[in-house]
């Protein structure tokens, strides 16, 4: 009987856990479920762009950019056309062929993967616009992707202080004389 009792009562303990801990963190359902079921990237593109009219102002390219899924040494071969060169890039858009390349590993399945299609249609999107620099661009674009993700439950994995400092189109390399 006492052992009967023992297992009741952890039973019981870890139920208090269990409640408490889910009392504490915030589950959110996904509020546009569809994006993951799109068949193909043109049907997820097709999906992020809805969302991207309904949440910016930036309007639909005449033209849909290409999209191709490539690996890490083909995007490193065209990574001089990103107005970056710091960190691990996920996607990249080339203005001059209106075409997003996005990095392998890549699912379109994943939330932070389908983000980065997101971001790089944003790019698409401001190609009709002046830039002072191209890392002008990115603030809007991450946090557009930021808010897409949070909208899901998760957030972008961005280094905000870069972000911003890139967008300032400031020169990075200042002597004084």
């Amino acid at each position: 009987m006492f052992g009967r009792s023992r297992s009741s009562l952890w039973l019981l303990v870890l139920m208090s856990f269990a409640c408490s801990a889910a009392a504490g963190t915030s589950l959110r359902l996904d509020p546009e479920p569809a994006w993951r079921s799109a068949g193909s990237l043109a049907d997820l593109a097709k999906i992020l762009d809805i969302w991207l009219d309904e949440n910016t102002d930036f309007q639909r390219p005449e033209t849909q950019p290409t999209i191709r899924v490539v690996s890490p040494s083909m995007a490193a071969s065209i990574r001089g056309i990103s107005g970056s060169s710091h960190g691990r890039a996920r996607g990249l858009f080339d203005p001059e062929t209106s075409t997003i390349y996005l990095i392998l590993p890549w699912d379109r399945k994943d939330p932070h993967d389908a983000s980065v299609l997101l971001h790089e249609l944003v790019h698409a999107r401001q190609v009709s616009r002046h830039f002072y620099c191209p890392g002008a661009q990115e603030e809007s674009a991450y946090r557009l992707q930021d808010d897409w993700l949070r909208t899901r439950g998760l957030k972008a994995n961005v280094n905000w202080i870069a972000v911003v400092l890139e967008a300032g189109c400031t020169p990075r390399d200042i002597h004084p004389d």
